[in-house]
């Protein structure tokens, strides 16, 4: 072992040792990992093993893919048996909601390139696995590529491939400190001290601890988790073929092979959480007795699922800790803050998804960005908000008992919340707000009737018509919307201004303006489609979405100068929108400044009543519209007096839902779903707001894409003749029987009337006027191109 590498990772399982792998294979090979104990200790060795393509996030089940194609390449390349059994798989649905659920994603599967699955009835399915029962079963989503590794196999495959290409690896040396230096970090451990640039934390089980050593507080906390395997049973052993892996969605169970018998895995409702600072430095192989009071009622349903095995007897029961972060997807990229310090961790799916994992770090650390859009599992989705014990315990164990259990788009799920409320919370619940959540935000959805409750649905639900009242208020009269879920950020200092200018893709507002301001990064690929403002006295605010807050000041951060400090306001300010055609006669009753003179994307400081406010006259609706930044110390009052002076013109509270709904019968695009860092300029239509006269974070990439052929997809709105449900996202296009794109976003424009969705579509299918059809909530519908924002094309209404 040397005393400097490049990299140093930490843990020898599954994670570390794809990490390591990657690294080697993309050129960096002084890397060394450390592990502890053995290679595959931890998690790695008692894990199930299984592999399987569904996954209800998109980009996760792209990172799947890559590792199922990957694990025969190390196979190969390391000379190492892996035990590869690629059976197939089965997923079953059982309620009318879950087989429409998996009707729906069969759909988005395909727009995301996996073509291996198909439908089948019952009876189908059970011709695929004979011995499960088919009682209750409505259908089953089949999968060409799921099946079962050897755990221990797969993770010396990936430490011997590795170190093929030169990279190094130790057992039995445990990591004891680390000491951030200038040029990097020193990784001290009980055979040594090693300098190195990069530390990458892999450590699985241990997470937490390694955490600390850097100052760090991960969302991570190790669950129990129990699967059983049984003695040879009977109808097993005399099949010619093996059995696939099935996952009972409504059972809480999976089940593969297992030489002639089967493993019977269970994620089991009453959770339980074990060493949640950590796992003990001496734990390692070690296994807890089994909690059959704990695991009875799935126990239960998982051998009416097999009735063979009712009848032979358990060879090896397994209850093993994993690590899961509070929605169940890695952690991984680099910490805030801490530069040099890597996160691979919380992959509870480790040989499932370690191989994506490794590709993407390996990437992110060698060109500065990866490939595929990483958001889902950047570490950097969460904040010092999910440091908190109470958060972590109640996030990750809801995670876990609802692993199997249907998740609707419009249901709102309790654990960690409340959290943060704007201070008018209490006063805008009393009014009958609905709220959702945004990073640790309480966000307002819609107002309603006292005693409404939401239905769940993959449809429109029961909030359709209160949703549509606020999108008429907003277009006829005047709506008042809480924007405390919108992130604010403070520039200033001497260099403020060529600092923006080169970070921001978009010419800089003058004083007193707004500006849009697409933001990019090194490969000219999307960083952030934020708003720009000027405030005239040599402070500027940039404004985007909330939960990105930590993933734009880590951006921010890395690219900065001497002569610039950036501030988040997140803490600090909050506010309210003013929307609609009567919005100007509302704010006007209060500023002792002539509102009037204002003009659209104009700002400025105002007297709002008694409440001294930072005002900018725009908004996401497409009306005329005033964004009123204040205090969180004002905000209840602020609430109050526009309450107050819109009372005559009828003014209505509204929520994130209404502005959904009118954002799409503008066009307007949202991050995370036409905007995100997989997408280019050209693609998005973001290239208009490019001032290709300067230089710019990104202008090489976006000049490339620019004089080259251009994007072979573009942004289109579609009309849909749907039925009772409306697009949501990732569903597939088609043209003639072809696959010409997939909607990014979608839903009800309530004032116009019409099933909407944006769309990346082949160029050459994007005109007004193409005919195409859409799967919507599986079902195939027709659709076509339309002129982008169908209402007020022109933009009279939000200019005035």
């Amino acid at each position: 072992m040397k005393s400097q590498y490049r990299v140093v990772v930490i843990g020898g399982g599954v994670v570390g040792a794809s990490v390591l792998y990657h690294l080697a294979k993309f050129g960096w090979s002084d890397v060394v990992m450390l592990e502890r104990r053995r290679l595959a200790s931890g998690s790695s060795w008692h894990a199930a093993g299984g592999i399987h393509a569904l996954n209800a996030d998109p980009n996760m089940a792209s990172l799947q893919a890559y590792t199922i194609d990957l694990l025969s390449e190390i196979e190969k390349e390391s000379g190492q048996n892996i035990g590869l059994h690629m059976t197939g798989g089965l997923t079953l649905a059982g309620t009318p909601e879950r087989w429409e659920w998996l009707q729906a994603n069969y759909r988005i599967f395909q727009s995301i390139g996996i073509d291996d699955c198909e439908l089948l009835s019952p009876e189908e399915a059970q011709k695929r696995c004979p011995i499960m029962s088919t009682d209750g079963v409505l259908g089953a989503m089949w999968a060409d590529r799921e099946g079962y590794i050897d755990t221990t196999g797969t993770v010396q495959a990936y430490a011997t491939a590795a170190k093929k290409r030169g990279a190094e690896y130790y057992e039995e040396t445990k990591v004891e400190e680390l000491v951030q230096t200038d040029d990097g970090w020193q990784v001290v451990t009980d055979k040594g001290t090693i300098s190195c640039e990069h530390v990458v934390n892999a450590a699985g089980l241990w997470a937490k601890q390694v955490g600390r050593m850097a100052g760090v507080e991960l969302p991570v906390s190790p669950l129990k988790h129990h699967y059983l395997i049984t003695d040879t049973v009977p109808e097993v052993a005399q099949a010619d073929f093996e059995m696939p892996m099935t996952v009972d969605l409504e059972g809480f169970t999976y089940m593969r092979q297992d030489q002639k018998g089967v493993l019977v895995g269970i994620y089991e409702v009453d959770h339980e959480h074990w060493a949640m600072g950590g796992a003990p430095w001496n734990y390692g192989e070690e296994l807890f007795q089994e909690q059959l009071d704990r695991i009875e009622n799935e126990l239960t349903l998982g051998f009416e699922r097999y009735p063979s095995i009712q009848n032979v007897g358990i060879k090896t029961w397994v209850n093993g800790a994993f690590t899961f972060s509070p929605d169940g997807n890695p952690l991984v990229g680099p910490v805030p803050g801490k530069r040099g310090y890597w996160t691979a961790c919380a992959v509870m799916a480790g040989f499932l998804q370690g191989g994506g994992v490794g590709k993407t770090l390996a990437e992110w650390m060698i060109h500065g960005e990866p490939e595929a859009d990483a958001w889902p599992m950047d570490v950097a989705r969460y904040g010092g908000f999910a440091q908190n014990k109470r958060y972590i315990r109640e996030t990750t164990g809801q995670f876990y008992s609802r692993r199997f259990v249907m998740t609707y788009p419009n249901e709102q799920l309790p654990a960690g919340r409340p959290l943060k409320m704007a201070p008018a919370h209490d006063a805008m619940t009393e009014a009958g707000c609905k709220w959702g959540v945004s990073w640790d935000l309480e966000v307002p959805l819609y107002f309603a009737p006292k005693g409404f409750e939401e239905t769940p649905t993959l449809k429109r639900s029961n909030a359709h018509e209160i949703v549509a009242e606020e999108c008429r208020t907003i277009r006829e009269g005047v709506g008042l919307m809480d924007i405390s879920g919108f992130s604010r950020f403070e520039v200033s200092g001497p260099n403020v201004e060529a600092w923006l200018d080169n970070v921001m893709a978009s010419k800089l507002p003058g004083p007193g303006r707004a500006k849009l301001a697409p933001m990019l990064g090194e490969d000219g690929r999307l960083k952030g489609d934020l708003t720009v403002l000027n405030w005239g006295d040599g402070t500027w605010w940039i404004m985007g979405s909330y939960y990105l807050r930590a993933w734009h000041m880590r951006w921010f951060d890395d690219h900065m100068v001497d002569g610039v400090n950036i501030r988040d306001l997140g803490e600090e300010y909050c506010g309210f929108a003013v929307v609609g055609p009567k919005s100007q006669a509302v704010v006007e009753k209060l500023a002792e400044q002539d509102i009037s003179d204002l003009k659209f994307m104009g700002c400025g400081d105002f007297d709002i009543g008694l409440v001294r406010a930072r005002v900018a006259r725009m908004s996401v609706t497409g009306e005329k519209g005033y964004e009123i930044n204040c205090r969180y110390g004002d905000h209840i009052k602020l609430r109050r007096i526009l309450l107050e002076a819109g009372a005559e013109e009828g003014i209505r509270e509204c929520g994130f839902n209404a502005m959904l709904s009118t954002r799409l019968e503008k066009s307007f695009g949202i991050w995370s779903a036409e905007f995100t860092q997989a997408y280019t300029p050209g693609m998005t239509g973001m290239d208009r707001w490019i001032d290709w006269g300067k230089d710019f974070v990104g202008k090489e990439g976006a000049l490339a894409e620019r004089d080259g052929n251009g994007p072979a997809q573009v942004q289109a709105t579609l009309e849909i003749d749907a039925l009772d449900a409306d697009a949501s996202g990732y569903e597939p296009i088609w043209a003639n029987g072809e696959r010409v794109g997939f909607v990014t976003s979608g839903g009800y424009g309530h004032y116009i009337g019409k099933s909407l969705a944006m769309a990346l579509i082949d160029r050459d299918k994007a005109e007004p006027g193409t005919e195409l059809s859409v799967h919507v909530v599986g079902v195939e519908r027709p659709a076509r191109v339309i002129v982008p924002s169908p209402y007020d094309p022109q933009g009279k209404a939000m200019r005035g």
